[in-house]
């Protein structure tokens, strides 16, 4: 029976070769997943813990517990402490760095390192020179309007020393001569970001305060572990101010949380890698299906000579094992060269990936072998338990064992069972407040349901073509039977299409419902024309308010600015606003009180605040300010808050004599003459054409919340796209097996009558056919599901709407049919070239 089931796959190639490519692409898929992010993560973690080369011990702020004061901000690290690190015994140098945003413009004016941007200290040893960025050319900084830029950024803008560079830390130009270019082994210059340098006084006044540091980093010295130089350092510091790590934790820590950051990508991608096994399975499954079929004659006669059921089964595993082993070991050597190759796209996309080697560890190539070969196996055992039962009485025959009107019955009846508990599971979840672990098993029971159900649902879907194919003459009338003759088939091939378009539809019209929801919430509440702010997550200088408050064509704005201040125990974040312009820039809905006049100790309050705290309008509560001064505030109003506005609002006036440090987290700014470009440029020139800075009205916000969702779903559709590749596969695969089961009667058309072109015809039709039937269900579902989903999203986002993508649905029918035309291509070829004398003895 073994050397039986090897001979049937070497004389299968070309039925099995559609197999091999379905679970070779879903192996693939995997290993390359594994490989890409096992090399990336590897390269950040050598990158990492190079940084930490000449760190043996670090010396970090420690947050205040201080109760119920003041909630101040972490405290810096001085000189002094500096100084008493750098005399502890065991101490062969100590480095103190202080480090804030710096964005750096190209010679176009345009922000260089989308935001990860950061400016550091140089901070010279003994020999004049830090160690932890050499020079490549020429020197370090020495005065407030020198500094040096990190290779990769210099060479990218096209900069070179004695250039003077535009760059922004807070909001206001500075122009700075670059005196330096130098070499870093920094993950985040590593990912595309940018790394500035000045000396240490420049980079103190502009990140913290005149002699403080961030951290200060000690060298052990030749002898002394760095586990012993911590103990010594613990001794010297503050109790409550500072906290020692050894410079092995620090990069633990970095590998760890590379790891983790790096876990998310690979879940995401194993899912969709996940998604194109699980179509793969359908295609597998109706191979084996049909090559039993096609053999139950050969099967019979084995059962007549002796063979058992059990051996039949096993041939059948045999083949399978067979199968799944060759693709596996294609699919991971592919993988491979798909991880490679992801890996130089990033590079040639422009971000930059640390160097390092190729990482293909145990575990990866285990894991490819046993998905390819498990999937296989499991896919075909049932088609090898059918196998088991045929009679050999078939052997005389050669009669096919069809499915009995029982199993076809309790086929339906199961189906029905999980479609309907997986319809009942969909719809109670929308009406939960935490309903996504239901509504995720209602939807995959739904979707086995649907499936199950499929060959029921494809005789009725179908028919509805007739009027349709009835065009096509006698082509158009027997493709439409042989689409509903053998269900099972039909329905196995239209599932596979049938997943990946519930999937795309699905999240398409989640993604256009939550993009309109957020588009909205973020517009609806500005009455604003601009909101200003940085291209980054870093506050701006107050500076910046001043200058467009200046302006002849405002007329009114307001900064939006945050301060932690203390309400009993908790830490309540207040936001201060211009108290006499801030109703003409916002549209807030109060859901008690009003705005009213936003001075003193009024302040308006979001809805989740309030109900948390218990107040309402005229409620009156203690706060402690940033400072440590107390106060009373008075609620003057209650508003349902959203992404852009939100929490305790009061004025400004108010709150800037408590603010240790003034900073604005935005600016909301109206004009004369509305949004127009003239405007827009205006305030452009008047803030110096900074790169840091966003000028942004209502069109450029809802872009930007367009462009992020539409880069996710373009994301999401290159991924899906390998569930519709597998799909097209069993498309194909079906009808070149259908074509050779039907030799005999292809035969029999052609000696009647049937030319070339109808047999083309005929196969291209039914091709059409069995696609557009589980694209029809496809969209129907992803429509269901995308609707369910948005029933949950619509309880954290008051402003979601339902919005079906009709244009993207037409897209979505319009591919189903392109799968169907292009998946007979080859079948109908080979079934027009078909000998017709030798086709009609065929059997």
């Amino acid at each position: 029976m073994f050397r039986t089931a090897l001979r049937n796959v070497l004389a299968h190639k070309a039925r099995l070769l559609m197999t091999v490519l379905a679970v070779m692409l879903g192996v693939a898929f995997v290993s390359g997943t594994l490989v890409f992010t096992s090399t990336i993560s590897d390269a950040y973690q050598a990158s990492s813990q190079k940084g930490y080369d000449n760190v043996d011990v670090a010396i970090q702020p420690k947050s205040p517990d201080n109760g119920g004061g003041a909630p101040g901000a972490v405290p810096h690290l001085d000189q002094k402490l500096l100084d008493k690190a750098g005399r502890v015994p065991g101490a062969a140098s100590v480095t103190g760095t202080v480090s804030g945003f710096t964005a750096i413009a190209d010679k176009k004016g345009e922000l260089i390192g989308d935001g990860f941007s950061r400016g550091d200290n140089y901070f010279p040893g003994a020999d004049g020179k830090d160690a932890r960025y050499p020079m490549r050319s020429g020197a370090a900084p020495k005065g407030a309007h020198e500094f040096a830029l990190d290779a990769h950024t210099a060479d990218k803008a096209g900069y070179k020393v004695g250039d003077t560079v535009r760059l922004s830390v807070d909001g206001p130009v500075r122009e700075q001569k670059l005196t330096g270019v130098f070499t870093t082994d920094d993950g985040a210059v590593a990912a595309g970001g940018s790394l500035a340098l000045f000396d240490t006084r420049t980079a103190q006044q502009l990140f913290a305060t005149p002699g403080a540091f961030s951290e200060i980093d000690v060298k052990a010295a030749p002898g002394t572990s760095q586990t012993a130089l911590k103990a010594a350092i613990d001794k010297v510091l503050p109790k409550d101010g500072a906290e020692s790590t050894t410079g092995r934790q620090l990069a633990d820590e970095q590998a760890k949380m590379i790891a983790e950051s790096m876990d998310g990508m690979k879940t995401g991608l194993l899912v969709f890698a996940g998604i194109a096994l699980f179509v793969g399975v359908f295609i597998i499954a109706n191979t084996f299906t049909m090559l039993v079929a096609q053999r139950t004659k050969e099967l019979a006669l084995l059962r007549a000579v002796g063979a058992s059921r059990r051996q039949v089964t096993r041939s059948v595993l045999v083949e399978a094992f067979v199968v799944g082993a060759v693709a596996a070991v294609t699919g991971l050597v592919t993988g491979i060269g798909i991880g490679a190759g992801m890996r130089a796209l990033m590079s040639a996309t422009g971000a930059s990936v640390p160097d390092g080697p190729l990482v293909v560890s145990p575990s990866t190539i285990l894991i490819a072998l046993l998905v390819g070969i498990v999937v296989t196996v499991l896919a075909a055992w049932l088609p090898g338990r059918r196998a088991a039962k045929i009679p050999p009485v078939a052997a005389m025959n050669s009669v096919h064992a069809t499915a009995t009107a029982k199993s076809l019955v309790v086929r339906n009846t199961i189906g029905a069972l999980f479609a309907g508990a997986g319809t009942a599971g969909v719809l109670v979840a929308t009406g939960m407040d935490d309903g996504k672990a239901v509504m995720a098993g209602g939807a995959v029971l739904l979707l086995i349901g649907v499936f199950i159900l499929t060959p029921l649902l494809s005789r009725p879907l179908i028919a509805l073509a007739a009027p349709v194919l009835r065009a096509f003459g006698i082509s158009g009338a027997l493709a439409r039977q042989n689409a509903v003759r053998n269900p099972r088939r039909t329905a196995a091939t239209a599932s596979a299409l049938m997943v990946g378009l519930t999937l795309i539809t699905g999240m398409t019209v989640i993604a256009g419902s939550v993009q309109k929801g957020i588009d909205k919430m973020a517009t609806d509440a500005l009455k604003a024309d601009y909101v200003v702010s940085m291209a980054s997550p870093t506050p701006l200088s107050p500076d910046v308010a001043k200058k467009i408050a200046a302006l002849d064509e405002v007329t009114a704005s307001s900064p939006l600015r945050n301060s932690p201040s203390r309400v009993g125990t908790d830490t309540q974040y207040l936001t201060g606003v211009n108290g006499k312009d801030f109703g003409k820039l916002t549209r807030l809905d109060f859901v008690k009180g009003s705005l009213g006049d936003l001075r003193g100790d009024q302040t308006v309050v979001d809805e989740a605040t309030a109900k948390k705290k218990g107040w309402q309008p005229g409620s009156r509560f203690p706060v402690t300010f940033e400072d440590g001064k107390k106060g009373t505030l008075t609620v003057s109003g209650v508003y349902r808050g959203n992404e852009m506005i939100n929490g305790v609002i009061l004025d400004n006036a108010t709150l800037a004599p408590h603010q240790k440090q003034i900073t604005d987290m935005k600016v909301m700014v109206k004009t004369k003459d509305g949004a127009t470009d003239a405007a827009k440029d205006s305030l452009v020139k008047a803030l110096g054409k900074n790169p840091a800075i966003s000028v942004a009205d209502k069109q450029d916000v809802s872009d930007g919340i367009a462009k992020m969702f539409n880069l996710m779903l373009n994301m999401l559709y290159g991924l899906l796209a390998m569930a519709v590749i597998v799909a097209v596969l069993g498309v194909i695969n079906t009808l070149a097996m259908s074509v050779f089961e039907r030799s005999q009667e292809i035969g029999m058309l052609r000696a009647i009558g049937l030319d070339r072109r109808g047999i083309k015809r005929m196969v291209r039709l039914e091709s059409l056919v069995i696609s557009l039937f589980g694209g029809v269900l496809g969209i129907g579902l992803g429509v269901f599901f995308g609707w369910a989903a948005g029933e949950l999203i619509s309880g954290s986002l008051p402003t979601y709407e339902l919005i079906l993508p009709w244009a993207r649905i037409g897209v979505f029918l319009a591919l189903a049919a392109l799968v169907g035309v292009l998946a007979a291509l080859w079948p109908a070829r080979r079934a027009a070239k078909l000998n017709m004398l030798a086709a009609i003895k065929a059997e």
